[in-house]
């Protein structure tokens, strides 16, 4: 049970987290998040583990509170500035891809240690950048407009509603393609279905569990008066 006490340790992590870059740093404190959540989900996802007696790969959690972020984005200021927190978190993937690519290449001298965990960290990458940008944009994406529309279909009331309604939907299809570019030929299909399976059941449970923090945004937001 190791594994699924430390999951949720980090769950609850990454959501204080977030409620802190927001109350210290405002809309600037989540727009570095995203740009953290982007970069270190795209290195854990290839570790994988045992998780209640099915392999997944870990990544599901700082990559869901993404959608968190979004959501209090939309929520407490504009369906802009979300839709320019996705933006953010596209350019600094490919970014960091970029760079890290370029490092790789460079001759290590014999006294280097690091290469091999490098190139085994970030010789991946591009594989990873291309089906984690593909589905972050379509995802995220989906997820500020379903969650701007089913706002306005309930007159703004119902929060917790809303924000499961397009965090659940918008994660089902993040995870479809994500799974499907990336894992497809490296893993047998019964390997790469057992990741999809736990994978969204995973990120399934952090939109249902991230509703208070959309609270605790929401209250923040008017107790100290973000702007």
């Amino acid at each position: 049970m190791i594994n699924e006490l430390l999951w949720v340790l980090l769950m609850l992590v990454n959501f204080a987290g977030i409620i802190l870059a927001y109350r210290f740093f405002g809309k600037s404190g989540l727009y570095a998040w995203i740009a953290m959540a982007i970069i270190i989900a795209n290195v854990q996802v290839l570790k994988t583990i045992p998780f209640f007696g099915l392999i997944t790969a870990l990544g599901n959690i700082i990559y869901g509170t993404t959608f968190l972020v979004t959501d209090i984005l939309c929520e407490n200021h504009s369906k802009s500035e979300a839709k320019k927190a996705v933006l953010v978190g596209f350019f600094i993937l490919i970014i960091v891809t970029i760079i890290m690519q370029i490092c790789l290449r460079f001759v290590p001298h014999e006294s280097d240690f690091s290469q091999k965990a490098l190139e085994t960290i970030f010789g991946f990458l591009p594989r990873i950048a291309f089906a984690s940008l593909t589905a972050y944009l379509i995802s995220q994406f989906h997820d500020v407009w379903a969650f701007n529309l089913w706002k306005k279909l309930t007159g703004g009331r119902y929060l917790w509603f809303r924000n499961n309604m397009s965090t659940m939907v918008s994660q089902l299809i993040d995870n479809i393609i994500f799974t499907l570019i990336a894992f497809i030929g490296v893993f047998s299909f019964g390997v790469m279905f057992q990741i999809f399976i736990t994978s969204y059941f995973m990120k399934f449970i952090v939109a249902a569990c991230d509703t208070p923090f959309l609270y605790i945004a929401k209250w923040i937001k008017k107790r100290y008066k973000i702007k």
